[in-house]
């Protein structure tokens, strides 16, 4: 029966190629707005390559602090990064995790090179951030705990800031001024735009001008955590979630009660984004099922337009559709046939979403308007489109087929419906 129907269907399309031509440009468009959508989620959320870990890796972006008075009401709050102190007396102890990492957020600085200024991104790490990050060396080295205990004012910078500081030239052994200091460069590595990769220049935490950062319960720093195992993850998330409690009051710092909670990426992102620094569930869920209701609502607009033609081309097929019923021909089999037909041209024009997509992102990438930006369509992606073209298929196809197995006979082989 299904040979029957892909037989049946392949003539129907060699048959209308005009009907066949629009409905797979309907079907190509939208598919190429949610695989470049899916992409660029997959890569920011689950990403690959120097975040290849990220299925093990949690992150501490925030803390939260509040005082009460001795009613128990709340008398002051505040939110903020964390400082290097509370990084390295409570989490770095944490025997639930392989390793821990503070670093800090980018921060802009001024290189200079005789009359030339240039304005990058700087990030200072520790040594553990280049054993849980995973970046493609091109040249060098990488700094190690030599580097971050003896103070070495070194430094690494990716391959687009090396071109751009040492036109035609080796990056390594050469020496810059950020801000005044005097950083040799030892390293280069690739490009990366990830959330915790991201930076232009990196240089140890031992470079900072002033120690006093050793001290402070708050400040610039978030800090990584790299569970030994995914099935690890909730352990870490509990213990993080109960040495926050036992951190005490320390002058003017922190107040009373303190928060925060180990995260995955998109945990971070839905946290920003819905203002929940204070709940233990950071809404990751409700995010995406916000954005897959999104691209439902997109994807229903088009569906809703194959679902016309579909029905136009019905009245136009009807004396060929009296013809089969009256040759015992059941609604189901009628039915079937047009839904088949349809979940074809779907998943043809899925694939050719795919690709059309992938040209969209190399594009992207090409284009720079996201920095550093590499992503493309790997086999997750490729599945969800596949799966998106044919729950379009099905869509587009279930009223159509239903309206056309109540045909009349009789009415259909007028030709009226």
């Amino acid at each position: 029966m299904l040979r029957n129907y892909l037989l049946t269907a392949y003539k129907v399309f060699m048959r209308r190629k005009l009907f066949t031509a629009i409905n797979l440009a309907c079907i190509v468009l939208t598919l190429v707005v949610l695989m470049v959508i899916s992409a660029l989620l997959d890569t920011a959320f689950w990403p690959s390559g120097v975040e290849g870990r990220s299925d093990r890796l949690l992150q501490v972006y925030g803390m939260r602090s509040e005082s009460v008075n001795d009613k128990g009401l709340p008398t002051g709050l505040r939110t903020g990064l964390l400082g290097y102190k509370t990084i390295s007396r409570y989490l770095m102890p944490l025997t639930s995790v392989e390793r821990v990492s503070a670093i800090t957020t980018t921060s802009e600085v001024s290189v200079y090179q005789g009359d030339r200024v240039s304005r990058l991104d700087m990030r200072r790490v520790d040594a553990n951030y280049w054993k849980i990050m995973q970046f493609k060396l091109l040249a060098g080295r990488l700094p190690d705990e030599d580097d971050d205990r003896l103070g070495r004012m070194v430094a690494v910078v990716n391959a687009t800031t090396a071109r751009q500081l040492f036109p035609g030239a080796a990056a390594v052994g050469q020496r810059i001024s950020v801000n005044g200091q005097a950083f040799e460069i030892i390293g280069v590595v690739a490009d990366v735009i990830h959330i915790n990769a991201y930076a232009d220049i990196w240089a140890p935490l031992s470079t900072f001008p002033s120690s006093n950062y050793r001290d402070e319960y708050t400040g610039m720093f978030a800090a990584l955590l790299l569970a030994r195992s995914p099935a690890d993850l909730p352990r870490v998330r509990a213990d993080v979630e109960r040495v926050a409690k036992t951190i005490q009051p320390v002058g003017d710092q922190i107040f009373g009660k303190t928060t925060f909670w180990a995260d995955t990426k998109l945990d971070v992102v839905a946290r920003a984004l819905q203002g929940r620094e204070s709940h233990v569930d950071s809404g990751g869920s409700r995010l995406l099922a916000m954005i897959a209701g999104g691209m439902l609502v997109f994807m229903l607009l088009p569906a809703l337009n194959l679902v016309n033609l579909n029905m136009g081309r019905i009245m136009e097929r009807s004396a060929e559709i009296g013809v089969r019923k009256a040759f015992g021909a059941t609604s189901l089999q009628l039915a079937g046939q047009l839904v088949v037909e349809n979940v074809l041209l779907c998943l043809a024009g899925g694939l050719l979403g795919l690709a059309c997509a992938q040209g969209v992102l190399w594009w992207l990438e090409a284009s720079q308007l996201i920095p550093y930006l590499e992503v493309h369509i790997n086999p997750t992606v490729f599945g969800c489109g596949m799966l998106l073209a044919f729950v379009f298929g099905l869509l587009s196809g279930a009223i159509p087929a239903w309206k056309m197995s109540r045909l009349d006979p009789v009415h259909a082989l007028k030709g009226a419906a």
